[in-house]
């Protein structure tokens, strides 16, 4: 039997198509580009378990003419991680559609504020000697929220569960 080119070509272009797509900026891309190559590996696993053989089962062939189960099972249990990976950035993306009706990741405020900063090192920074724009936005003095407006909100959205992405947010107190 003669090795061909053609499975290792195949492989390269999956590999290079996959890592072109996770780049984008687009979720659904970024899914493509993960299954492209979640398929590469696979394709690769494949061809590294060498020749067909027979089933790897004793007394049904010789041991010299049965195939490695390694590479399938190995195999096999990358097609259910890939499936699983899927699934949770099918769940990112559709979290994404809903609150922003858009899914594709916009350029982050914070990344921008962060690269302005770049040549300070992270040790020699004091969040409270920041200006209040500059801030982290978990910092101590960014969670106090406005008394007046969280009672508003609270009473016009009594009854609606908190959980709907449609709804503004609402500190709800203990009941």
């Amino acid at each position: 039997m003669t090795p061909t080119i053609a499975l290792p070509v195949i492989i390269g272009v999956l590999y290079a198509a996959g890592v072109y797509l996770l780049l984008d900026r687009s979720l659904t891309r970024v899914l493509l580009g993960f299954l492209l190559l979640g398929n590469a590996t696979n394709l690769l696993l494949l061809s590294a378990g060498g020749a067909p053989g027979l089933a790897p089962i004793l007394g049904y062939a010789e041991p010299e003419e049965m195939s490695d189960p390694l590479p399938q099972a190995l195999i096999l249990t990358a097609i259910v991680i890939t499936f699983g990976i899927a699934a949770f950035v099918l769940a990112i993306i559709y979290r994404s559609w809903r609150l922003v009706r858009q899914e594709v990741v916009g350029v982050d405020e914070e990344d921008r504020r962060v690269a302005r900063r770049s040549a300070t090192d992270a040790d020699d920074i004091d969040p409270d000697d920041l200006a209040p724009e500059d801030r982290s936005a978990m910092h101590a003095d960014t969670l106090a929220a406005d008394p007046d407006v969280e009672r508003r909100l609270a009473q016009e959205y009594a009854g609606i569960p908190s959980d709907d992405v449609d709804l503004p947010p609402t500190q709800r107190g203990a009941r």
